[in-house]
């Protein structure tokens, strides 16, 4: 199997905008399985990376942006998936984590060929972020129920896109295989 990371998508995440509250809703749905999902990599040593937007704070580290989302209304979500000391955390300017950010060295640094990518919002920095992956010829996994947007329409349609245009794997968190 090839070596694997599991890339976290805005999982520290304040949740205070236009449609957070929906956003929090369906993402308090799925939040246990990513939890489980972030439990079976670290138990097989697959490398854990948090990939996150930045909210405007150039000079934020991991706390600080943890912090601020343990006060606001994302803090169910954090308290749950929240950095561990040995995963990695890069902040992100735009919706890829790709875009402007060092997660590409990364992986190549760790003789990463295939991503897992799970998290918030399926139709905005999930896919860009796996479309990316894409064009960069990595191998892809989105576990369809591992990720959540505002709307289980939009959800279900980024999910099409992924599946069909990227050729990602997008079984069930639990059925990904995971250096079995």
């Amino acid at each position: 199997m090839k070596k694997t990371a599991l890339l976290l998508i805005d999982m520290m995440n304040h949740m205070e905008f236009e449609g957070g509250d929906d956003l929090l809703k369906h993402t308090l749905n799925m939040i246990d399985r990513l939890a489980a999902l972030k439990k079976r990599v670290k138990e097989k040593d697959i490398p854990v990376i948090y990939v996150n937007d930045n909210f405007d704070h150039w000079q934020d580290n991991t706390d600080a942006v943890v912090e601020e989302c343990l006060n606001a209304k994302g803090k169910p979500v954090v308290e749950k998936i929240r950095p561990e000391d040995d995963d990695y955390f890069i902040i992100k300017p735009k919706h890829s984590g790709f875009f402007g950010t060092q997660l590409d060295i990364l992986l190549k640094q760790l003789e990463v060929e295939r991503v897992i990518i799970a998290g918030v919002a399926t139709d905005i920095c999930v896919l860009f972020t796996a479309n990316d992956a894409h064009m960069r010829e990595y191998e892809i996994c989105v576990p369809e129920d591992c990720s959540a947007a505002e709307t289980q329409e939009a959800h279900d349609s980024a999910m099409r896109i992924i599946e069909q245009s990227l050729d990602a794997d997008i079984r069930k968190g639990e059925e990904i295989p995971i250096g079995e």
